[in-house]
């Protein structure tokens, strides 16, 4: 295929924006970054979600939206854009910390700035078990994910299985990243490269037996 954008995307903790800047070096591509340390209710969210969960929610959905539309206006396309965050995702959190009429307000606002957001050449997806997202949260040292519960973290990884199971509108690469390093190993990262660079449509997997 002919890659332009790339969408890097996976649970918190599995390592998608340490891949997005390798790749992004990797295939000469812009980056598009969450800015998850801009979001000011972000640390009040870990400590009290029941009271923080929807201004957080909001907050990202505003500033991804945001983001989509600089897209757009600045033609990285030219260059080519890998991204670690997908605006269809963003519904995903929303309904596993809003209460049901905070929900339906989320559900509103959401539709209302729906955009018609450029289609990915390619979903890389990572996937790690439970017990490896918790040991690369802490190794990374950012104080308010420390107070992430197991409880969440499971529920996240299963509701992202859950959404990319249903996912068919771009060609995706499901990438079983449990014993792969992006960040100190380039033979990781050569490997998934060539992944790929070879990519076809539809749907294929990277099980590398590392």
């Amino acid at each position: 295929m002919m890659l332009k954008h790339i969408v890097v995307e996976g649970p918190i903790g599995v390592g998608k924006t340490t891949l997005t800047h390798r790749l992004a070096e990797e295939f000469g591509f812009d980056v598009l970054l969450e800015q998850p340390t801009e979001n000011p209710f972000l640390a009040r969210f870990y400590d009290n979600p029941d009271q923080f969960a929807l201004q957080t929610q909001l907050y990202f959905l505003f500033q991804r939206v945001k983001q989509l539309r600089t897209l757009g206006q600045d033609d990285m396309f030219s260059r080519g854009v890998i991204s670690d965050f997908m605006l269809e995702k963003d519904p995903l959190f929303a309904e596993l910390t809003l209460a049901t009429d905070e929900l339906d307000l989320y559900q509103e606002v959401y539709h209302s700035l729906s955009l018609q957001v450029p289609v990915p050449d390619l979903v890389v997806y990572l996937q790690a078990g439970r017990e490896t997202l918790q040991r690369r949260i802490l190794r990374r040292g950012i104080d308010y994910e420390r107070k992430i519960s197991p409880e969440y973290l499971l529920s996240l990884a299963d509701a992202y299985s859950q959404f990319f199971l249903n996912y068919y509108n771009a060609p995706m690469l499901i990438v079983n990243a449990e014993n792969l390093n992006f960040l100190e190993s380039d033979e990781h990262l050569a490997m998934l490269v060539e992944q790929i660079r070879n990519a076809g449509q539809g749907r294929q997997y990277f099980n590398p037996m590392i």
